[in-house]
């Protein structure tokens, strides 16, 4: 089971990063209420005419209702999640990766590490994660110039993103978007990008008289 297209993926979550930018730079709140209303109402129709994203819904809503077709990935996902327990079958024990979990390596990793790791293992990740944002966004803060802060944040907001919208989308919590783990996911391209955008956010801080590396 696969989200739909990738290009789809992407103009969401580049159109989420937008209205952040956006945001931070000093757009009025008014704006953001008229684009919100017009997504709203876009959202509606186009749930009520494509078949395919209504499917998707219903199997976000109760995947259990379809559980050999729409509901079968995230009903796997949370078979992961709840095998794992407090603290995990170990590293590199997980039995859903093995042709159960579809995607296991890309998408739907993180269910994978909660199943070896645990609860305590995946709030470690995730803290590890909000220590890293936390920190992109005090470096935006401390920027020398306008520039450099809208860059390092703009840099945390897009990685805060694609945690949440992953991480959410695993645990059942947002419907599927297939978007990647960042640093965890398979993917040489996107951990180069990710990397080069960590070094970025670094330059960034150096800039700062290299008090906030």
């Amino acid at each position: 089971v696969r989200s739909r297209g990738l290009g789809d993926v992407y103009k969401r979550q580049m159109l989420l990063l937008a209205a952040a930018m956006l945001f931070l730079g000093g757009v009025q709140i008014k704006w953001f209420a008229l684009g919100g209303a017009a997504v709203a109402v876009f959202m509606f129709v186009y749930l009520k005419t494509q078949g395919y994203a209504g499917s998707r819904i219903t199997a976000w809503r109760d995947p259990a209702s379809d559980p050999t077709d729409n509901g079968y990935q995230i009903l796997q996902s949370l078979y992961a999640i709840g095998s794992g327990g407090l603290m995990g079958l170990g590293l590199g024990k997980s039995c859903q990766k093995y042709l159960y979990l579809p995607e296991e390596h890309n998408d739907y990793i993180f269910p994978i590490l909660c199943e070896e790791l645990g609860f305590v293992g995946a709030v470690v990740v995730i803290l590890l994660f909000i220590l890293l944002i936390v920190r992109g966004y005090y470096i935006a803060m401390h920027a020398r110039d306008r520039f450099g802060a809208l860059l390092a944040a703009g840099i945390s907001t897009h990685i805060a993103l694609q945690t949440f919208l992953n991480i959410g989308v695993v645990t059942n919590f947002l419907p599927a978007t297939g978007i990647s783990l960042p640093f965890f996911s398979y993917g040489g391209t996107a951990l180069l990008m990710q990397l080069f955008e960590a070094g970025v956010v670094l330059a960034v801080s150096r800039q700062n008289d290299n008090k906030l590396l």
